[in-house]
């Protein structure tokens, strides 16, 4: 019976993996390409001229080369969870379901961080654009975002030609608060995130996440750099992330119950529970991501 509770057990924390994370409905899903927890994409290069009213002949021959890209997908572990017979005569409801559906709520929070982090531009450039806040003071010592920014990072992917369908902005909880207590129009749409209904704003299709990656300002420069997942910042400055979901992808490879049965364990005479997955989700390229970063205040 615990071989067939292991599969059943199993095949729910996969059926259910990632459903509430609604920033990442819109990315491909590349798990069917995960061979032994690894994700090959093909990197076939830059585009081809294209040439204007020609009349030279013959045309210039190009070539376009692939690459391959091997990425090996995290492993995402969970804490082992023991749940002694004890509490499993004690109690009336089901003590091991629970349990289980605790893991698949950690392993999916911890895979939807590890995303947004991952979209996010590890500093400015031409590609990978960096708007920082135009605001008032918000009371910690941080400039208010604003609609204009939002604008500003709009600006940015249109010259770098992002299609519009497609666009997502990830709003820190901190910036909703902000366009909340400054812009009425948007306080108005905003009741349409909760209802469940996707909000629209300057193209981005808007979304609200609560574990969103920080970023540290040079003092000499001013330039932002991301902070490394998992690691403290020094100023720790809240982002809003945007990018372009086609040109993200994520994937899910192999998932593994680990199971200890309380008959296997005399001495405690309880069950133990765990599970590792693996998911990785990347852009596909350094492009078509942004960022709108809560500046200091002088």
């Amino acid at each position: 019976m615990a071989g067939v509770y292991k599969e059943v057990w199993t095949g729910e924390v996969i059926r259910s993996f990632l459903e509430p994370v609604t920033f990442l409905q819109g990315v491909p899903d590349y798990s069917r390409l995960v061979q032994n927890d690894v994700i090959h994409l093909v990197d076939i290069g830059a585009e081809p001229n294209v040439l204007l009213n020609n009349s030279t002949y013959p045309i210039p021959i190009g070539s376009i080369a692939d690459s391959d890209v091997a990425i090996s997908l995290d492993k995402l572990d969970t804490e082992n969870t023991a749940v002694t017979d004890d509490e499993l005569y004690a109690i009336s409801y089901k003590k091991i379901q629970e349990v289980l559906r605790l893991h698949r709520q950690a392993l999916d929070k911890m895979a939807a961080k590890r995303a947004i982090h991952a979209f996010a531009p590890a500093s400015h450039s031409a590609a990978t654009p960096i708007v920082p806040t135009t605001g008032a003071d918000n009371g910690s010592g941080q400039k208010c975002i604003t609609i204009k920014d939002i604008i500003d990072l709009k600006k940015y992917f249109d010259k770098l030609k992002v299609p519009n369908q497609g666009r997502i902005l990830v709003l820190h909880p901190d910036h909703v608060a902000d366009l909340l207590l400054l812009d009425e129009t948007f306080k108005q749409q905003y009741k349409d995130i909760r209802s469940g209904q996707v909000l629209s704003l300057f193209g981005f299709e808007i979304h609200e996440y609560g574990d969103m990656p920080m970023y540290d300002k040079d003092g000499t420069t001013g330039a932002f750099t991301k902070v490394a997942f998992g690691a403290t910042g020094t100023d720790n400055l809240p982002a809003s992330v945007a990018f372009y979901a086609p040109r993200m992808f994520r994937a899910r490879g192999s998932v593994e119950m680990y199971y200890k049965d309380s008959r296997t364990n005399p001495e405690y005479r309880r069950s133990v529970v765990g599970f590792r997955l693996h998911f990785v989700a990347l852009p596909k390229k350094q492009e078509a991501i942004g960022a709108i970063v809560s500046d200091k205040v002088a």
